[in-house]
């Protein structure tokens, strides 16, 4: 099996970003398609994938890599467009990634064929598989789609249609997961009883989309027609848009409060809050909280800068750029550490003219190993920056997520082994400070769904996964 080695992210990461399309119109669905990954693109940076059903037949094209990499235009020639196109892109935490895990994932069983694109983390995972190994199923892949593809195919063999299969599915699966599914004759899209992960229906014409974010149904010249709801499926034929609910009920809905603070699009409305408005409060409430005294405020890109805005204009501080971001960097730049301090030196670099001689509160949305907000102290000292406050929109992290960000370990987290003094003096600042938990519930009051700050809080609204699977093949294999 091939395998490439992934860099640890010194950032929360979202684990994917999903796109369904159905065709009532006379357009292109693999541009489309193709555009609309661009569009979801800050979800996943590691593979990306597009099917298409044409007429039942079902064709693909996956890799890893990004969307501009996956693409050329002599790949897209290849295909042809289609009634129902489904796309994917996926980041993973996985030191070792192999292409079978790579979405849309392709199952063709009893009852025909199905191409599924998830996103989210199955908590049951390791005693469903455990389950379905018994009954002889081979997996491809360790992927949370192989699994719930499983599900939904052994589920239809005893069940009259697909849409009662994936019904009785969503009752089984535990944990996070927005998914689309394109059939022989429909697309399907369904979101976990929870809500943990975002997923919206758009128009284009008299055609339909399903999708992570609304900016993308906006990037293609779409409109927003409403979220889906927790627990309910949607599912788009020549008869139209249906809308149906699994009977398993929960007693709170949790959508992912990170998804405001970092991981969505600021152009972006998750369940009727703007991802843009709900970070400029956070900025707006840091200063309420951490009133400092400065002569500019700066974000760190891209996440930070709506937050410095709303400091800025609450403090009366000026607002100003202290960083440039290169957009451009190959992702082989060296091994190991030696890669990632390189990735460091040459990601961000301080506007020395902007910050020479002056006191700098700088904006993040979140400390995770410590790692880079030291290297950005570093950077504003050595450019001549008179003080260097940091300042974060969001608690610090303390528990793991298990519903789909790339928080797994309390191991990596550096607010659980120090305080915030301490931290302090490891990043070399001259204050630190962080969004409560109140005033990030704040910015999100007006949502038309509940949230989970299980990672801020170590409070979850699901239960948490009590066995974690581990492939004990594959390590004997990495270990030899």
């Amino acid at each position: 099996m091939n395998y490439m080695e992934i860099p640890r992210s010194e950032k929360a990461m979202d684990e994917c970003g999903v796109f369904g399309f159905y065709n009532n119109n006379d357009i292109d669905s693999i541009a489309l398609t193709h555009d609309a990954l661009y569009g979801l693109q800050h979800r996943g940076q590691i593979s990306a994938g597009i099917t298409v059903n044409n007429g039942g037949k079902f064709s693909t094209i996956k890799e890893l890599g990004m969307v501009s990499e996956v693409f050329p235009q002599r790949v897209l020639d290849k295909l042809q467009s289609g009634k129902i196109t489904v796309g994917h892109v996926r980041y993973t935490s996985n030191q070792s990634l192999d292409r079978a895990a790579n979405q849309p994932l392709v199952l063709r069983y009893k009852e025909g064929s199905l191409a599924l694109a998830s996103n989210g983390a199955i908590t049951n995972f390791p005693e469903i598989r455990k389950e379905l190994e018994r009954g002889g199923a081979i997996f491809q892949s360790n992927s949370n789609a192989e699994l719930m593809g499983y599900v939904i195919a052994t589920e239809r063999c005893t069940t009259d249609n697909l849409e009662d299969a994936v019904l009785s599915a969503m009752t089984k699966l535990k944990g996070a997961f927005s998914t689309v599914i394109c059939a022989p004759s429909r697309l399907i899209g369904f979101r976990d009883i929870y809500g943990f992960r975002p997923l919206c229906i758009g128009k284009l014409k008299d055609s339909y989309i399903i999708t992570s974010e609304s900016c993308v149904i906006d990037s293609v010249g779409g409109e927003f027609v409403r979220d889906v709801c927790p627990g309910e499926m949607v599912v788009i034929d020549e008869d139209g848009f249906h809308s149906y609910y699994c009977d398993k009920k929960s007693e709170r809905t949790s959508l992912c409060i990170f998804e405001y603070v970092y991981v969505a699009r600021p152009d972006s409305v998750i369940d009727g809050v703007s991802v843009h408005t709900a970070r400029l409060k956070a900025g707006e409430l840091l200063y309420k909280e951490y009133p400092i005294e400065a002569d500019m405020v700066c974000g760190v890109p891209d996440s930070g800068i709506i937050a410095a805005e709303g400091y800025a204009k609450a403090s009366g501080i000026p607002f100003g750029m202290g960083f440039m971001k290169n957009k451009f960097i190959g992702r082989k730049v060296g091994t190991g550490m030696e890669k990632k301090k390189r990735l460091m030196q040459t990601k961000l670099t301080a506007l020395k003219s902007n910050v020479e001689g002056k006191r700098i509160i700088v904006i993040d949305d979140s400390i995770i190993r410590g790692e880079t907000t030291k290297h950005i102290v570093g950077l504003l000292r050595e450019a001549g920056a008179k003080e260097v406050h940091i300042l974060i929109s969001s608690p610090p992290f303390i528990s793991p997520c298990y519903y789909g960000i790339d928080i797994h370990d309390k191991e990596n987290l550096i607010a659980t082994k120090l305080s915030v003094p301490e931290i302090l003096q490891t990043i070399g600042a001259d204050s630190l400070g962080y969004l409560s938990v109140e005033s990030l519930r704040e910015t999100v009051k007006d949502a038309d769904i509940d949230l989970c700050d299980g990672c801020f809080t170590g409070k979850y609204a699901a239960e948490v996964p009590t066995t974690f699977f581990v492939d004990k093949y594959a390590n004997k294999i990495k270990q030899k």
